[in-house]
C-alpha cells in the first residue's frame, strides 16, 4: 500500500515501540498513555521508506511535488507525504511491432523491433505523462507504421541500420519532454506476403542466372581474344607451334590408356619425335603402375 514501507527499519520502530508499549502497561501506565506510545510507534513506523539503488522515488507533499528520493532509507511524514512512484532507472526493453502495414509502394508487411529506453529524469516521467510505460509502447508502434509508409519495401528489407537510427531520432525527440530518452531501436524482422517472397526468389533466380551466363560469354570472348593473339605467334613462329604440339602429344599419351589420333600431317612435321614420346609415357605409366602393385 506505501511504496518502500516494508523495511528493516521500520520492522525495528515497530518493535520497539511494541515493547515500551508493553513495558508501560507492566509498570501501570494509563491506557491514554499506551495509546499514545502505540500511535507515536505506528507513525514512526509508516515513516522510513526505502528506495532500491536502481531506483529513484518521487515525493509528493499534500499533493504537490516535494522532492525526488535518492536510493537508501528515507524518512516521511505519514499523512502529509506520498510516495507517487518509484521509478526504475535501469535500460529498459519494449518489444513493440506493426502487423498488415502497408509501405510506400503499398505491400502489406509485418514489423517486429525492440526498443531501448531509460529514464533520466524521474520527474518529469511521473508529472509530465501517465503510464509512461504504456505510452512508449504506443508511440512506438505509431512511429514505426508513419516511417513503413513513407518507405519502400527494398529499403525496409536492405536499410535497416538507416531506418533505427530514423526510428531512434523521431522516438527520442518525442519521449525527452518526458524526461526518458531512446538508446536505440532495432528493427528485428520484416515479414512479406507468401506469394511475394515466392516471387522475389525467381527474380533473384533469374537475375543470377543472367549473370552467370554474362560471365561465361565474358570468358569465352577472352580465350578467344587469347587463342587468336597466339595463333600470331604460332603463324610467325613455326618453331613455337611444333613445341606447342609436342607438349600436348605428351600430355594426352602420359595418361593410363590415354588414346590419340594423330593427324598425318602432324606426324610428318614432327617426325620420330612423337612415337618417342609416346613410348616414354607408357614406361612412364607402367612404372606408376608397378610401384604402386
Amino acid at each position: 500500500m506505501f511504496k518502500g514501507s516494508l523495511n528493516v527499519i521500520s520492522g525495528i520502530v515497530a518493535v520497539l515501540f511494541l515493547g515500551i508499549a508493553g513495558l508501560g502497561g507492566l509498570m501501570g501506565l494509563s491506557q491514554l498513555v499506551i495509546f499514545g506510545i502505540l500511535l507515536v510507534g505506528a507513525i514512526l513506523t509508516l515513516s522510513p521508506r526505502m528506495v532500491l539503488e536502481w531506483e529513484k522515488g518521487v515525493l509528493l507533499r499534500l499533493g504537490k511535488f516535494k522532492r525526488v528520493l535518492e536510493p537508501g532509507i528515507t524518512w516521511v511524514i505519514p499523512g502529509l507525504d506520498i510516495i507517487a512512484a518509484n521509478v526504475d532507472m535501469r535500460v529498459r526493453t519494449t518489444s513493440f511491432s506493426a502487423e498488415k502495414a502497408l509501405t510506400g509502394d503499398t505491400v502489406p508487411v509485418d514489423v517486429d523491433a525492440v526498443l531501448f529506453w531509460v529514464v533520466f529524469e524521474a520527474k518529469r516521467a511521473i508529472l509530465e505523462v501517465e503510464q509512461y510505460e504504456e505510452t512508449i509502447n504506443w508511440i512506438s508502434q505509431t512511429t514505426l507504421r508513419d516511417i513503413i509508409g513513407r518507405s519502400d519495401l527494398s529499403k525496409l528489407i536492405s536499410d535497416r541500420e538507416g531506418l533505427d537510427q530514423e526510428l531512434q531520432s523521431i522516438l527520442d525527440a518525442k519521449t525527452g519532454e518526458w524526461g526518458i530518452t531512446v538508446q536505440s531501436v532495432e528493427i528485428r524482422d520484416v515479414k512479406i506476403p507468401a506469394s511475394l517472397e515466392d516471387a522475389m526468389s525467381r527474380k533473384a533466380q533469374a537475375a543470377r542466372e543472367k549473370e552467370a551466363r554474362i560471365i561465361l560469354s565474358e570468358s569465352e570472348a577472352e580465350v578467344a581474344r587469347q587463342m587468336k593473339a597466339a595463333s600470331r605467334v604460332y603463324e610467325s613462329d613455326p618453331t613455337s607451334l611444333q613445341l606447342r604440339m609436342m607438349n600436348m602429344t605428351y600430355e594426352s599419351v602420359k595418361e593410363k590408356g590415354a588414346l590419340m589420333v594423330v593427324p598425318s600431317s602432324m606426324q610428318d612435321s614432327l617426325g620420330g619425335q612423337v612415337l618417342g614420346m609416346a613410348a616414354a609415357g607408357f614406361r612412364h605409366t607402367g612404372r606408376q603402375q608397378r610401384a604402386g602393385a
